[in-house]
């Protein structure tokens, strides 16, 4: 009975009562007979029509709107890829069938447009991807369905022990730096493996939920792990002051983890790596670009309010952190001046001569792209190059092809809108060094950058050409056609990579210049030292130098006798003398004594540092506070012919040998050398004085052998 209803109704209407779908080719063919495609499977039971051309897709037939007249519309796709040519026709859709519109995107991601979830179908229909257009701010939060989760998941993992007398410090990053799959985790390795060289380093890393990162090669040089499930940050761009980077890594269990460590570990300093990471309490910021950099560029391409916004955010947020820090890192000089603060300093990328081995360039035209897309300028880099460039040469270079290295999961990043069997795009790739090897040409395409880029340099290592803009190699002190073939704009960048293609010998002229470049200058261990000089000033002073007191003298005999057990000086005596000890982190670990000898005359009776803490450079700081007191002439001291150890600290601070006296020391019995510094006057010679100012009238000694 119903059916037969139905069919008098439309026969009324003139039309038939079977519903039929009708997509809407607006936009890219390719992308267009996909949709088709994948419509058809979606409702294989209805008819299909096309409107707009012919799909060439089985069992869809191309129509117009006479034909239509005659039917009901029961679905309408349309896509919406930015194509304006087509507005009328998907106006035409919206007329026709208002509430059975099925919306397709660039990435042909799909979305039932209806009134009942109006907000989400005007975020979709502007361009917003589908996994974000229910995003809400939390601040209506009656109104949000899918919520920030913050996991709670912690791996803590062991290294290497601890070594005595080594400062500790922590490493803040918002990724695993293992394996070397991207510029940021290679420069973290290198400089991870150079800290450790002087310092305990306990590594704190956000971790993807999906990433299995085999860390053994970290625990090598890290004394310590800990690593925190990264948040699920649910909410719209546009929604906060803070940058959504920066909310990204909102963790309290992350917070929580450091504090702790810190504090049963007494970690001394904490470096906090990448900006987005600026609100944890650290001692040193690295910045490996300029953030608000990056999105001022973005601006100036775009002059949209949403550009405005993400710059104007980064750079309040950028400028605030930069003043919380001691001391700030950056790539460049170029970001240095950017940031304008007298915090500053720059240690650049580097590369690893050992394991970027340049090998022979084999004939051909293999084009290398490397950048992870999880990294927007990778992201706008190739797709410049996929849609203004290749076009230019896919046609003159039949036997050209491009390798892309895009990190993991590209596909969440850049769909191709049509297969192109000359480009090959790999997901995460654990050693590139092979895919250097075969390429001839290596491209950096890069039209928002900041910093130096760790990928130019492999390139230069490995002894590849390299066709970059600009922006792509700033901060490296490259010439266009000595070092890079440097060009901006998709002509003159095709350009570049043709002539090149074109010219070996032009290739290896480049590649021999910027590897001599980046051999001279960008090296890990010489940037290492730079990474260590840094946390040096940056620590607070360990070790205090100051006035012994009556209070010291219990814990100065603890160290007499076990660093000088045969010494025959009381220590209730060095209160008349020049008495210092050497503090390190609030307990006593060594002492000095001299005494005057002569108006212009001291001698060193005794120096001790317990075992524990030698090799600390107490000694040493120790005997230069004595020295260089502010009082001028002659200093004498006697050591052991056997002690090279302590010769060589006297050596350092300046003392040189004057004499010897056989048989000086006894238990057991040995030569003494004289030792002596002349401050702030001329030296003076002789053995006269040093009679006169050792040993108290030639007593002889079974203690002197200084303990350091």
């Amino acid at each position: 009975m119903k059916q037969r209803l139905k069919a008098w109704w439309f026969g009324l209407l003139g039309k038939d009562p079977e519903a039929v779908v009708v997509s809407f080719l607006t936009g890219d063919s390719d992308k267009a007979k996909a949709m088709v495609e994948e419509v058809r499977k979606l409702i294989p039971e209805r008819r299909h029509f096309a409107v707009g051309g012919d799909p060439h897709v089985e069992g869809v037939e191309a129509a117009d709107w006479r034909t239509l007249r005659r039917y009901r519309i029961g679905m309408a796709a349309v896509l919406f890829d930015g194509d304006k040519a087509y507005a009328a026709l998907r106006w035409a859709a919206f007329r026709r069938a208002p509430r059975k519109i099925l919306a397709y995107n660039a990435k042909l991601e799909r979305h039932h447009l209806q009134a009942r979830t109006w907000l989400a179908s005007l975020l979709f229909w502007r361009g917003v991807p589908l996994d974000r257009i229910y995003l809400r701010p939390r601040w209506l939060w009656w109104f949000t369905r899918d919520r920030t989760v913050v996991p709670s998941g912690t791996v803590v993992r062991k290294g290497r022990l601890p070594r005595p007398g080594h400062r500790r410090i922590g490493v803040l990053t918002p990724f695993v730096p293992y394996p070397l799959s991207h510029g940021g985790a290679v420069r973290l390795y290198h400089l991870l493996r150079e800290m450790a060289i002087d310092y305990d380093v306990y590594l704190f890393a956000f971790r993807e939920n999906e990433d299995a990162a085999d860390i053994e090669p970290l625990l090598e040089f890290c004394s310590y792990m800990g690593l925190v499930d990264k948040p699920r940050y649910r909410e719209p761009r546009w929604a906060t002051l803070l940058p959504p980077e920066v909310r990204e890594y909102e963790s309290p269990p992350m917070r929580a983890l450091i504090e702790r460590v810190r504090s049963e570990h007494h970690l001394e300093l904490l470096q906090v790596e990448y900006t987005q990471l600026g609100r944890y309490a650290g001692d040193i910021l690295v910045e490996h670009d300029v953030t608000f950099d990056l999105y001022a560029q973005l601006h100036a391409q775009r002059r949209s309010l949403s550009s405005w916004w993400d710059r104007f955010r980064w750079l309040r947020f950028e400028r605030n952190a930069v003043r919380r820090y001691k001391r700030v890192v950056t790539m460049s000089d170029k970001d240095a001046r950017l940031l304008g603060a007298p915090n500053v300093e720059v240690i650049p990328n580097g590369v690893s001569l050992d394991r970027f081995r340049p090998s022979p360039e084999r004939p051909g035209q293999r084009l290398l792209f490397i950048g992870s897309f999880r990294h927007f300028p990778n992201v706008t880099a190739f797709r410049f190059f996929v849609e203004d460039v290749w076009p230019r040469l896919a046609g003159r270079y039949p036997e050209m092809t491009v390798t892309v290295v895009a990190g993991p999961r590209p596909e969440l990043y850049w769909r191709p809108e049509r297969n192109d069997g000359r480009i090959r795009v790999l997901g995460f790739v654990a050693d590139v060094r092979p895919l250097y090897d075969e390429a001839n040409i290596v491209l950096v395409p890069t039209l928002v950058s900041a910093g130096t880029n760790v990928k130019v340099l492999e390139a230069m290592a490995m002894r590849r050409a390299i066709v970059s803009t600009a922006s792509g190699c700033g901060g490296i002190p490259v010439e266009h056609g000595k070092h890079v073939w440097i060009a901006d704009g998709g002509a003159a960048f095709a350009e570049g990579i043709g002539k090149l293609a074109s010219d070996a010998g032009l290739r290896g002229m480049l590649a021999a210049n910027s590897y001599s470049l980046v051999a001279e200058r960008y090296d890990w261990a010489k940037l290492g030292q730079m990474q260590r000089d840094l946390i040096a000033r940056t620590l607070p002073e360990k070790l205090l130098l100051r006035a012994g007191t009556s209070a010291d003298l219990a814990r100065v005999r603890q160290i007499q006798a076990a660093a000088l057990p045969s010494s025959r000086w009381d220590a209730e005596q060095y209160l008349r003398h020049e008495f210092l000890v050497g503090c390190h982190d609030g307990a006593i670990a060594g002492f000095i004594v001299a005494r005057k000898t002569a108006p212009d005359e001291r001698e060193v009776l005794n120096i001790a540092v317990l075992s524990e803490y030698r090799g600390l450079g107490i000694g040493e700081a120790l005997l230069r506070a004595l020295v260089f007191n502010g009082q001028t002439g002659d200093v004498f001291l006697e050591v052991r012919e056997s002690n090279d150890r302590a010769r060589r600290l006297y050596e350092r601070v300046g003392f040189e040998e004057v004499g010897r006296r056989p048989g000086y020391y006894e238990d057991p019995p040995e030569t003494a050398v004289i030792m002596r510094i002349t401050v702030g006057s001329e030296r003076r010679g002789g053995e006269g004085a040093t009679a006169a100012g050792l040993g108290g009238g030639g007593e002889k000694k079974s203690f002197g052998q200084k303990n350091l």
